[in-house]
């Protein structure tokens, strides 16, 4: 997909793709044009002639006839060919920056997601809107679009969570969960979760990825990420460097963490100084 820059047609073969799964789950569509929530990004960490890019969000709801939603959220963009900014390569332009960790592996977190929320026969207490966030490497403009032009009242969204790089496992660092510190009610919800992985909590929720334009709103959110690495915005972030049997285990803990959520009333947000 030539490192899925925003705007460009490998981009926009991601969105469709993302569209059909997210189709074949039986989610609804819930952008403002079928499942896409079009919008117009703006490079501007660097002087390129299409600074102005057309990008969309790809959302699919999971309707529970609840009165709140929890958001599930990635973002399927990277830093396409090199000239988008933001690359770590000593000369990047021209260089395919694959981006399997970044954010591949979140984006296969949220699919297996759906698909585990729309499949597992259950009618939870919460509807879930999965969010494929574009423009995210642009500065979180896909999920800022959102957030100014909901397709779910704000006030309706309970908490959100967040993955971003979670391909990498490390046993020795674990992954991390941030943005515990963002609502009184993730003490509860923690309690006597284990998983196959090793796992720490962090208490902020504003930094890291589109997390953070949740946390703005005042939206309690959780943010999962196992860590930098030396591929991270460089060419060599590669399939071949996944760790596939470990992020199945973070799913496991995710699905272990919402379970435990969804049995809490709706949840109020904590500022974290």
């Amino acid at each position: 997909m030539k490192g899925r820059g925003t705007g460009s047609r490998e981009n926009d073969k991601a969105a469709q793709y993302i569209t059909k799964e997210f189709r074949k789950l039986g989610l609804l569509p819930m952008g403002s044009e079928g499942y896409w929530q079009p919008f117009t990004a703006k490079v501007k960490r660097v002087v390129v002639t299409d600074s102005l890019r057309k990008a969309k969000n790809v959302i699919g709801f999971l309707n529970n006839r609840a009165s709140h939603t929890i958001v599930i959220g990635a973002h399927y963009d990277h830093l396409g060919m090199g000239r988008q900014g933001s690359s770590l390569e000593k000369n990047p332009e021209g260089k395919i920056h694959n981006g399997a960790d970044d954010n591949a592996s979140g984006v296969a977190g949220l699919l297996e997601l759906a698909r585990y929320y729309a499949q597992n026969g259950v009618k939870e207490e919460y509807n879930f809107l999965f969010i494929a966030f574009g423009a995210e490497e642009l500065g979180l403009q896909g999920s800022r679009h959102f957030l100014a032009n909901p397709t779910v009242p704000l006030d309706q969204l309970n908490f959100m969570v967040c993955m971003d790089m979670i391909g990498r496992y490390n046993p020795d660092r674990g992954v991390g969960v941030g943005g515990v510190g963002t609502s009184d009610t993730w003490a509860k919800v923690f309690e006597g979760v284990e998983a196959s992985v090793k796992f720490f909590t962090d208490r902020a929720g504003n930094g890291g990825s589109d997390n953070a334009a949740f946390y703005a709103k005042q939206i309690p959110v959780l943010f999962f990420h196992t860590g930098g690495h030396d591929d991270y915005h460089k060419p060599t972030d590669d399939v071949e460097k996944i760790d596939f049997k470990s992020e199945v285990g973070i799913l496991n803990l995710e699905i272990k963490i919402i379970d435990n959520a969804l049995k809490q009333p709706k949840m109020s947000f904590t500022p974290v100084s």
